[in-house]
């Protein structure tokens, strides 16, 4: 299932970030490299967690960076970031998170699948105990074999 989701070359492993935008913007890079969102779509996940606060930060430990569909995306995709340090996306540590999901949809509607397919597999607690301890694409393709 994860590996229909979320391409291999999709996925990023880093050590954490000093600030959260910088997180934003290294989770988006596979998006941007692959030419399925522009800059301007970057721009507009920052921007929409400065204007909105840390809504981004769906469950423990779990972010979900996105913006208004359409807007510099040119193909409904997800990439995923896994970080050793958590990211701080306020002054609350209930706003940290070490699982990046950047979702990019070309309109509203799009997407929707393919966020049941990740709102499922997040909500199965072994998945979202081991994501955490993955290090590699390969760890978590046998997660999800």
């Amino acid at each position: 299932m994860f590996k229909e989701l979320i391409a291999k070359q999709r996925v990023v492993f880093a050590d954490g970030f000093d600030h959260w935008e910088d997180a934003i913007r290294a989770a988006a890079q596979p998006l941007l490299r692959d030419g399925a969102i522009e800059e301007s779509y970057i721009d507009d996940m920052i921007a929409s967690v400065n204007k909105f606060g840390p809504y981004i930060v769906i469950a423990p430990d779990v972010a979900m960076p996105h913006a208004q569909g359409g807007n510099g995306v040119k193909e409904t995709s997800i990439s995923f970031m896994k970080v050793n340090r958590p990211v701080s996306f306020s002054a609350s540590s209930e706003h940290d998170a070490r699982l990046l999901f950047v979702l990019a949809s070309i309109d509203s509607n799009s997407h929707l699948d393919m966020l049941q397919a990740l709102v499922a597999a997040i909500s199965d607690d072994n998945i979202l105990a081991q994501l955490p301890n993955t290090t590699c694409v390969a760890d978590l393709q046998k997660m999800f074999a």
